[in-house]
């Protein structure tokens, strides 16, 4: 695996790479394929994010202090792409440094050097209908939909992955249908002295835990909008490490993608039934029901820098009564948060569960190279009852109330090569409300500061 470890010299070994292909900046994007001469049938690329992250007033309970991580995230990514048969694989190595034993650390922050995605691609055209056909087997990541239940993490360190197999029919009106049985892959090690060591285990999966989905998406309708309606099954068995889920989630998304010079909308319904159990290591299973709204509009401007601004509303069912033998947590499954409910990594302060929240975000390009966005968000509890499951905080007795407080962000990207180099850094806040300062086992500390930079290489 080619890798740039970033140690005590490691930030100047970056400026280096940049000095040296400051030069190269052109309209054309320099590829490590180019400069191995690789036939058109090949394909090689890597890519490697350094992010320095710093939170001030963890919010989560059991950790009252402050926190920091350098984390480093490398990818390279091989393939064959002759038709109809092709072959893709992909080694990810993802590290933290200057984290210690008060960190909240766990596996979305660090699995060093393992097989992402290891599959076998064959497609076809017509067979019993029109359209194409797309079928993958092995290991593999994948985005469906908006990425609220199932994603390939961008933000975060680590990325989920899925070993099965995979079946997309796409119509020559362009609508879709997606199928897929997957065995999710177990990221290891799982224990924090292991990680804090960035040790290298095998990922592992089992039939332990199996996951199963269809996805349809409609053509373009009226107003240039589609449709996408979705069944996804999680089964697990009774092993202590997890919660013996046994849920079918259900649900439909209408939407019209942001362009210049137009309204954007976007609702999303889903219901989830089945069975779970509160916590890992617990015997008794609750019957689950559950659920997760979602809508928003936005308006993009056509004028210079393409401004937007939009609002929106997410809201996930939280437990109602905690004694009542049933849960109504909403499971968000295999879904990523940061491109909706800000930024995760360190700080992550809220999840699709036990959640009202409002926000309005406004963002801009002044130059084709620079980006800048700014949301507030408002929190609420959708169950006083139930915890702000991020923070592990909860008061069972209702009494601290559901407001949990106001999140403010602001982030610049600025392409400093475009298509080699990108430079991100951002601050979020969360200001406390009265149920992060009244809950029992709140952490008696002021507002939470989060600031991160990171720059990411691409070849």
């Amino acid at each position: 695996m080619i890798t740039l470890n970033f140690y005590p010299s490691g930030f100047r070994c970056l400026c280096l790479i940049l000095a040296g292909f400051s030069a190269l900046a052109a309209e054309v994007p320099w590829r490590l394929r180019t400069a191995l001469d690789l036939p058109e049938w090949a394909d090689v690329g890597l890519e490697q994010r350094l992010r320095y992250e710093s939170l001030g007033n963890n919010f989560r309970t059991g950790h009252p202090g402050s926190d920091q991580a350098l984390a480093l995230r490398t990818s390279l990514l091989g393939q064959i792409k002759t038709e109809p048969v092709g072959l893709l694989a992909e080694v990810l190595d993802s590290r933290q440094y200057l984290s210690d034993s008060g960190s909240a650390i766990d596996t979305t922050q660090v699995n060093a050097v393992d097989l992402l995605q290891a599959h076998v691609r064959w497609k076809a055209g017509p067979l019993f209908s029109g359209g194409q056909h797309r079928i993958q087997v092995g290991r593999e990541t994948l985005d469906l939909g908006n990425r609220r239940l199932v994603a390939r993490n961008a933000y975060r360190n680590t990325i989920n992955s899925f070993t099965g197999v995979d079946w997309l029919w796409t119509s020559d009106s362009d609508a879709s249908i997606r199928s897929v049985a997957f065995l999710p892959v177990r990221r290891l090690p799982e224990d924090a002295p292991s990680l804090l060591d960035n040790q290298i285990t095998a990922d592992t999966q089992s039939f332990g835990q199996q996951f199963y989905g269809v996805y349809a998406t409609s053509c373009r309708l009226g107003l240039d909008a589609r449709v996408e309606a979705y069944w996804l099954g999680l089964f697990e068995d009774t092993d202590p490490s997890r919660r013996h889920r046994r849920l079918h989630t259900t649900g439909s998304r209408l939407f019209r993608d942001a362009k210049p010079g137009q309204w954007d909308f976007e609702a999303e319904a889903s219901l989830q039934r089945g069975s779970s159990r509160s916590e890992t290591g617990l015997s008794t299973d609750l019957d689950h029901t559950a659920w997760l709204l979602q809508s928003g509009a936005g308006y993009t401007w056509a004028a210079l820098g393409t401004p937007r601004l939009g609002v929106r509303v997410d809201q996930a069912s939280g437990d109602r009564n905690p004694n009542d033998g049933q849960n109504q947590r909403f499971d968000t499954l295999f879904g990523a948060r940061r491109f909706e409910l800000g930024a995760t990594g360190l700080y992550g302060a809220i999840a699709r569960a036990n959640l009202r929240s409002p926000e309005i975000r406004a963002s801009i390009r002044p130059t084709k190279t620079l980006e800048t966005t700014l949301s507030n968000r408002w929190i609420w509890l959708e169950s006083p009852f139930d915890a702000f499951t991020a923070a592990g905080v909860q008061d069972s007795s209702g009494l601290s109330g559901s407001y949990v407080g106001q999140q403010l962000e602001a982030r610049i990207r600025w392409d400093i090569l475009p298509g080699n180099c990108r430079l991100e850094t951002g601050v979020a806040t969360l200001f406390k409300g009265s149920f992060l300062q009244n809950a029992p086992n709140a952490n008696p500390n002021g507002d939470t500061l989060y600031a991160w930079v990171e720059c990411t290489v691409t070849f």
